[in-house]
């Protein structure tokens, strides 16, 4: 049977085994990477350790872990346009935390869920809602670009002096009335239809201004031709008048051409007959 002093020095070994244990895996922690860790001892931040394998006094300090990759924050929101036309948009943020800066979010707000509810959150909304207050309806459809910048520049006003960086902001969703998106369809097919119509007419007048220039060409081409036939027929007729004239001349210079221009003439056959000069046959060849 055991005794009760052996026990008594068992139960104390254990006990005092279980006591170094805690008191040695107390001592250490781990960081994950992007995270930080904030250190308080007795409740209080004392400072912040990076990723990796890190040392803290036992049962004293205890570990806070503060995400530092980039971080999205979604709201969904009503919001009137310049014309007061109600719409509703779904905005997002991605952010990150300073990693040099960690602690000093953690001291004034507790947890990432605390500023985002307290501080993020409420600025997000307003500075959507200040840039859709900036655009029609349509303009906001056509230009959604535009707004989120427009968002980005208030947003980033209003976190001036916060421990964060704002890395994009995305519209994924605006929704307006249907009656309104019902008339912006409608506006579009009319300028749609109207733009068509234009095209037609600017075609139907280059047509025809290209049969006004193949009838020009057509009739320039006509006239042409008939200056040409006419030349032609002018040169013909002073050629045939100056071979007239020459000939002219030279019968009037040299009556015997005459005579040799019959001689060229004769077809090689003897007349007939023969005339006097007063014009009546006197010898007739064939009887």
């Amino acid at each position: 049977m055991i005794k009760p002093r052996v026990i008594a020095y068992l139960v104390g070994g254990a006990v005092l085994s279980v006591a170094v244990t805690s008191l040695i895996l107390g001592s250490f922690y781990t960081v994950e990477e992007g995270h930080v860790a904030v250190v308080k001892r007795f409740g209080e931040a004392q400072y912040q350790e990076g990723p990796g394998l890190h040392f803290k006094a036992p049962f004293v300090d205890t570990i806070e872990e503060i995400e530092v990759r980039t971080r999205k924050n979604t709201e969904k929101l009503s919001a009137a346009t310049d014309e007061q036309m109600p719409v509703s948009i779904v905005v997002s943020v991605n952010w990150t935390v300073a990693k040099v800066s960690a602690i000093d979010l953690f001291k004034e707000y507790g947890s990432l869920e605390q500023f985002e509810s307290r501080i993020l959150d409420p600025r997000l909304k307003s500075a959507t809602k200040a840039a859709i207050s900036k655009y029609t309806a349509e303009n906001l459809i056509r230009n959604r670009n535009l707004a989120v910048t427009e968002i980005i520049e208030n947003l980033s006003k209003q976190m001036t002096g916060f421990p964060v960086t704002l890395d994009s902001v995305q519209l994924d969703n605006v929704t307006l009335p249907p009656q309104y998106l019902k008339s912006i369809e409608d506006k579009q097919t009319a300028k749609n239809l109207a733009a068509a119509e234009e095209f037609k007419l600017a075609r139907q007048k280059l047509e025809a201004q290209r049969d006004v220039n193949t009838a020009e060409a057509k009739a320039e081409a006509t006239m042409l031709e008939a200056k040409a036939a006419a030349a032609a027929i002018q040169m013909k007729g002073e050629a045939e008048a100056k071979a007239i004239k020459a000939k002219a001349e030279a019968l009037k210079n040299n009556p015997l051409i005459v005579e040799l221009t019959k001689a060229q003439n004769w077809n090689g056959e003897l007349p007939r007959m023969i005339t006097s000069e007063s014009g009546g046959m006197i010898l007739s060849i064939t009887e």
